[in-house]
């Protein structure tokens, strides 16, 4: 079968690979979309992502939908072409008591299209995957597998609103218009947000973000500004230079959701704010189960189309990495197969 495979810091190739073959307790899929991640394109750029070093060949992707092809030995509930996506983690080792449920923080967890472990955990940017049958998740009636492909970075911004806890009737700022700032925004008014403002530095995110449900949006670039004491704010930008203005724009005794990513390395910032004026900062990492809260979300109507950008085919994924790694905003698509 095809895959999209990095070989190295801009080094991406389209390799024939052995199909696999599903074993004991897993399911076969003929993936049919994939969404561009911020990994894949660290990968493809730098050869790393974070921590995460590339030692050998990766097949990218782990944000995928596709069709069931067959099922391995012991495998049952699941129909040879029936539409799923896949919560990409298997974590590994056992949680102390007082994580109980918060799967997200195994201290080790294997990830689809991931080099954080030699060998490295394959994605799914190829015409077929195969993983264990709980990681399935069927799509509902009506939900084709090109947005089920969006389940998994849904799922990433559900966990960040539910780190907040309750936003019923709350004013909310989201700071960053990327993909996951956007369905940050879509998943606060799910939620029961009152008004959502979102920040960033071109009008195209911000246009899908309003496209998305946002209230009001500001183009930091052209001299607007934050808004001013805001109790609820998500900095989805991780950019180190954006959180001083982020926490000043926080209102006192507020709180602060960091589901954009910062640098594993050291970065200037001024954080003075965060103290003086008892800001509680909460980090927000992946998801657990929201996953299913995500398919749930888009067989109930949750339209995410404003989202997606563009589409490629697989021969196309160089190009389709190209423009997602552009300041286009959206999500890009690779389709490894049919499907809509």
């Amino acid at each position: 079968m095809k895959a999209v495979v990095v070989h190295g810091p801009e080094d991406l190739r389209i390799d024939e690979v052995p199909d696999p073959v599903p074993g004991p307790g897993e399911v076969l899929l003929a993936v049919e979309f994939g969404g561009v991640c911020g990994s894949d394109l660290a990968y493809w750029k730098n050869g790393a992502s974070g921590t995460a070093v590339l030692r050998h060949p990766l097949v990218l992707g782990h944000e995928v939908a596709g069709r069931v092809s067959a099922t391995g030995p012991g495998v049952t509930g699941f129909a040879v072409g029936q539409a799923a996506t896949v919560h990409p983690a298997t974590p590994l080792g056992t949680l102390p008591q007082r994580l109980a449920g918060r799967t997200n923080l195994h201290e080790r967890v294997r990830y689809l299209g991931s080099a954080a472990f030699d060998p490295h955990t394959d994605g799914g940017f190829s015409e077929y995957v195969k993983v264990r049958a709980d990681q399935v998740r069927p799509l509902p009636d009506g939900v084709g597998t090109r947005l089920g492909a969006l389940a998994e970075p849904l799922a990433v911004a559900l966990h960040a609103v539910r780190r907040a806890g309750d936003v019923r009737g709350r004013d909310v700022l989201v700071n960053g218009a990327g993909p996951i700032g956007c369905l940050v925004v879509a998943s606060a008014k799910l939620a029961g947000a009152a008004g959502v403002v979102v920040a960033d530095v071109a009008d195209q995110p911000l246009a899908i973000a309003r496209a998305l449900g946002a209230d009001d949006v500001r183009n930091l670039a052209t001299g607007d500004r934050l808004p001013e004491d805001v109790e609820l704010v998500f900095e989805a930008s991780g950019a180190p230079a954006a959180l001083a203005g982020v926490l000043r724009a926080t209102a006192r005794g507020g709180t602060v959701v960091q589901v954009g990513n910062l640098p594993g390395a050291q970065a200037r910032s001024a954080l003075g704010d965060l103290v003086t004026r008892e800001i509680t900062w909460i980090g927000s990492y992946r998801f657990a189960d929201e996953i299913t809260d995500a398919v749930r979300a888009l067989g109930d109507g949750l339209d995410l189309e404003p989202l997606i950008t563009r589409t490629f085919d697989l021969a196309d994924a160089a190009a389709a990495l190209d423009f997602a790694a552009s300041s286009h905003g959206g999500k890009v698509l690779l389709r490894m197969g049919g499907g809509a």
